[in-house]
């Protein structure tokens, strides 16, 4: 149980991150990532969530008609996120003035929808907590990159403490709504890029891919050859 809890963890912050991997979860993500405190307490607000309605989910799971199963999810969600919401209100007026609009929001976040969905509908009470841990800290872990870059470039701080010398200008785009797509263009751009650097590397890498594709293809042909639609046409053409 330990390993498949630590996997799950690791899924959601490296596999499956839902920021950089997955890419759901934008709006958010673009818009509170201006500082690095609005995105850690955007991604803790929302861990909490999806730890939350992942358990309630998945106890309430065989009880929930699959009909009304969406609605019944947004209810759950809408709950723990009023709860998160005056916690927040209550002792960090600040932060809670920073995000606004968007810890209501997080009762449609496609994260959360996801994976009750996905995972916490379909799966027991500790494997949906632990999914929601890694979701959770994979979406705070993107927030967080993402915000403190921007922070860094767009206003010369990091969680308020300046990092520049005085006399060097914040390029002020960065905390705008271009830099926010610039700096997760740039992110991601980068992971892949390590990503497949790393794969290329692997002892065989190249043949391996080669030879991937080559059974695709292979397979494919395989396939084609046998379904019914080929075999219609291959019909049509010998009565011609």
């Amino acid at each position: 149980m330990i390993r498949t809890a630590l996997e799950r963890i690791r899924a959601g912050v490296f596999g499956e991150n839902p920021t950089f991997v997955q890419v759901i979860g934008l709006c958010p993500t673009l818009a509170v990532t201006t500082s690095a405190i609005n995105g850690l307490g955007m991604g803790v607000a929302a861990t909490a969530v999806l730890m939350g309605s992942n358990v309630v989910i998945s106890l309430l799971r065989r009880m929930i008609p699959n009909q009304i199963r969406i609605p019944a999810f947004i209810v759950v969600i809408a709950g723990f996120v009023t709860i998160i919401q005056f916690l927040v209100s209550a002792y960090a007026p600040s932060l809670d003035k920073s995000l606004g609009i968007f810890i209501p929001l997080i009762v449609v976040n496609c994260i959360i929808l996801a994976r009750a969905e996905a995972f916490a509908f379909k799966n027991g009470v500790v494997a949906s907590l632990f999914d929601g841990i890694g979701m959770g800290l994979g979406f705070t872990v993107g927030l967080l990159i993402l915000g403190s870059i921007r922070e860094v470039l767009g206003g010369g701080t990091l969680f308020g403490c300046p990092v520049f010398p005085h006399y060097v200008q914040p390029a002020l785009v960065m905390i705008l709504a271009p830099g926010g797509f610039l700096t997760l263009g740039l992110v991601m751009g980068y992971l892949n890029y390590r990503k497949d650097l790393k794969r290329r590397r692997r002892p065989g890498g190249t043949d391996m891919i080669d030879a991937d594709s080559d059974a695709d293809r292979l397979g494919k042909q395989t396939a084609c050859a046998g379904c019914q639609v080929c075999s219609m046409l291959r019909t049509e053409d010998d009565g011609r």
